[in-house]
C-alpha cells in the first residue's frame, strides 16, 4: 500500500508532498504495529527495519513512497508507550456487537494509532486524522471495519477534543 507505481515521469519517482509523507508514515506505522503484535517484534527493532529496508526503498520490485520518519517513529513509539491507556479507550468506544476480542491485529493497530494521534497531536485537525485512518482501514477491509474505525475515532475525538470529524462542539 505504501508503494508508488503511477505518476512518475521520465523514470523519476513522483514528488511526495509533506502531508502525503505523513499519510505514508501513518500506514507504515499501522503495518509496523501489526508486525509487532503478531511477531512480537520490539519497537527499536521494527523501527530500524522499516527505516533501513522499507520507507522510501524498493522491496520486491516495488518502490515504496517516502514517509516522514519522525512522524512514523512518533506514532509507533507513542502507541507502544500508551497502549495500556489506549486499549481501554477502544473498549469503551466499541458497541456491544463489536467487543475488543472481535478486533483483529490490523484493526487494533489502526485504532490505536488513530487514537494516539487524536490524544497527542492537537496541531493536526480531527478531520484529517479520522479520514486518514478510515482510508487506511479501506486499504485492508471491504466490509464494516472502515465504518467501525470512523465511529470509534469520531466518538473518541468528541471525548478527547470536544469535536468530531464533522463539527466542533458548541461548548468549546
Amino acid at each position: 500500500m505504501t508503494s508508488a507505481k503511477d505518476g512518475a515521469k521520465d523514470g523519476q519517482s513522483p514528488a511526495v508532498k509533506p502531508a502525503n509523507k505523513r499519510g505514508v508514515a501513518r500506514l507504515a506505522a499501522v503495518q509496523a504495529l501489526y508486525q509487532m503484535d503478531v511477531a512480537g517484534t520490539g519497537v527499536i527493532e521494527v523501527v530500524a527495519e522499516y527505516e533501513a529496508h522499507r520507507l522510501g526503498k524498493e522491496v520486491d520490485g516495488t518502490q515504496y513512497l517516502d514517509a516522514d520518519p519522525q512522524w512514523f517513529r512518533a506514532i509507533v513509539a507513542g502507541v507502544v508507550a500508551e497502549q495500556t491507556s489506549l486499549d481501554p479507550m477502544i473498549r469503551q468506544a466499541l458497541t456491544e456487537d463489536w467487543p475488543l476480542s472481535r478486533l483483529d491485529s490490523t484493526l487494533r493497530a489502526i485504532l490505536r494509532a488513530g487514537i494516539w494521534e487524536l490524544k497527542n497531536r492537537p496541531d493536526v485537525p480531527t478531520a484529517v486524522i479520522v479520514s486518514e485512518y478510515i482510508d487506511i482501514a479501506k486499504a485492508f477491509y471491504t466490509e464494516d471495519e472502515p465504518k467501525l474505525v470512523n465511529a470509534v475515532l469520531d466518538r473518541l475525538a468528541f471525548e478527547l477534543r470536544g469535536e468530531s470529524r464533522g463539527a466542533k462542539n458548541p461548548r468549546g
